[in-house]
């Protein structure tokens, strides 16, 4: 299938549209692999769902895309009137989509929509740390906590709903009034067409239509023909050479995320911390970057990417394929006779190859490993039920560490959160504690790199990359950049 694909590419450029990219009224074309399920912020949780959401809504706060620190966006200041007391200041003359200013009444709501237990918003965790939120005329609130908490300010990055839609009824999403550079005014099966706006938060300059193209080829074609103007991680990064003489560019940035493999290390043969470090010492991290990641990621050497300010001193070395002391290790734990186990991937190709690779390699230290490729909401299910010995996975929003709570602490072990290897570490639950408390950086940046420390001795999860951000685009839509985080802002700074 790989080698169809320049084929394809030539073929296309012969029956290129001559209007396609010349008409500047066409909508900017985003391409995303899935669907989302919900445009609801309250609930969007996959990838599409919650960057498209992030496009129609607005937080207090946005991640910079360089940095990923919190930057004011809603909010126009914010001080700390002591370690419990935050004050922040509106910005002003913002309104809703439909008209409604925006003001302090609408973020006391919607926080504490958040927070109801009738909304059952999935990121309730992310607000519980608020004891209240109190208004001080219209532009103005403060947020009590009920413990000292370093993340507030990031995760016043939920987006802000109306008063009186804050606490509705779950729904798809396409209701909700928004403060974001985007309104949703249509949506059919697989296409979301996106207006830009003015008077909220960011104004955005071109109308956008957001197409989902399941196959790769077909989405490899609508950006060669011009159809399509911009595509983050859609493409394969073995397939981008096929791009050198199309109509589009690429634009990379190092990617604050982490892929893993997650293993159910509470029971059976992956319990003992020696077969895991053979898995680790089995894999060649270096060569499948360079390979079927196109050399667009960074072999991990830390939890945290390059350049994070939380990123530890663990060499990326310490994880070099070294086959014969893999097998040793696995001597040692009575498997010198071999193990069966199961690896759990998507169904997507690159992840796919990525499995299927990493198979092949822990095959010669004496592991026979079958790739198990399932649709996302099947791997997940499993993965959350504990029915499963590996899976691959990625955080792709490392931004702010206080995240690894959520996979890490043994408080959210299923149905709790996504601790779906079943950890139960009081060091790590300490660790992430201590961080949570400490709002200054330089502070926090110890107790982090104790955490790496830790994982990385015991290897609960087996680190593998950090995957840049990959984005083709178009002619039309050369203003775009990916964040940090794959976060898609960037489209409303298009000229």
């Amino acid at each position: 299938m790989l080698a169809l694909v320049p084929l394809a590419l030539s073929l296309a450029s012969c029956a290129r549209p001559a209007t396609t990219t010349s008409d500047p009224s066409r909508p900017l074309e985003l391409l995303v692999i899935t669907e989302p399920e919900t445009l609801d912020p309250r609930f969007a949780t996959e990838a599409v769902g919650l960057r498209v959401s992030r496009l129609l809504h607005a937080g207090l706060t946005r991640l910079d895309p360089e940095t990923s620190a919190p930057v004011p966006y809603l909010a126009e200041s914010w001080r700390w009137d002591d370690p419990l007391t935050l004050r922040v200041t509106l910005r002003p003359g913002l309104h809703f989509h439909e008209g409604a200013p925006f003001e302090s009444a609408d973020v006391a709501a919607t926080l504490a929509a958040f927070a109801s237990p009738q909304v059952a918003s999935r990121h309730a965790r992310i607000v519980e740390p608020i004891a209240r939120v109190e208004t001080d005329g219209p532009l103005a609130v403060i947020v009590h906590l009920s413990r000292p908490h370093a993340t507030l300010l990031s995760d016043l990055e939920l987006p802000i709903l109306r008063r009186d839609q804050a606490a509705r009824p779950a729904s798809a999403g396409d209701d909700l009034d928004g403060l974001g550079p985007y309104r949703l005014t249509r949506r059919t099966t697989g296409d979301l067409h996106l207006e830009p706006t003015t008077g909220g938060a960011m104004d955005a300059h071109h109308a956008v239509e957001v197409r989902t193209v399941h196959d790769e080829n077909a989405r490899a074609l609508r950006l060669e023909s011009g159809a399509a103007d911009v595509a983050v991680n859609t493409v394969s990064p073995t397939l981008l050479p096929a791009f050198d003489h199309a109509p589009v560019h690429i634009v990379a940035r190092a990617g604050a995320n982490l892929t893993y493999l997650l293993t159910r290390s509470d029971e059976g043969p992956l319990a003992d911390v020696r077969v895991r470090q053979a898995i680790a010492l089995g894999i060649d991290r270096q060569l499948l970057a360079q390979t079927l990641l196109g050399d667009h990621a960074t072999v991990a050497g830390s939890l945290f990417p390059p350049g994070h300010w939380a990123h530890g001193s663990t060499e990326p070395g310490a994880f070099t394929r070294d086959v014969p002391r893999a097998r040793a290790l696995l001597a040692e734990a009575g498997l010198a006779g071999g193990l069966s186990l199961d690896l759990l991937t998507s169904t997507d190709r690159l992840r796919r190859s990525l499995a299927t690779a990493m198979a092949q390699e822990l095959e010669e230290i004496g592991l026979h490993v079958t790739v198990v490729p399932l649709e996302l909401g099947t791997l997940l299910a499993r993965l959350t039920a504990g029915d499963f010995q590996l899976g691959a996975l990625q955080i792709p929003e490392l931004a702010e560490p206080n995240v690894l709570r959520v996979f890490l602490a043994s408080a959210s072990i299923p149905p709790n959160g996504a601790n779906r290897g079943r950890v139960r570490d009081a060091e790590i639950d300490r660790l992430l504690d201590e961080g949570d408390r400490q709002a200054d950086l330089a502070a926090r940046q110890p107790i982090y790199a104790q955490l790496d420390a830790r994982l990385f001795d015991r290897l609960w999860i087996v680190p593998l990359w950090h995957e840049d951000q990959v984005a083709l685009v178009s002619p039309r839509a050369s203003g775009f950049v990916p964040s940090r985080e794959g976060r898609l802002l960037g489209l409303a700074a298009i000229p």
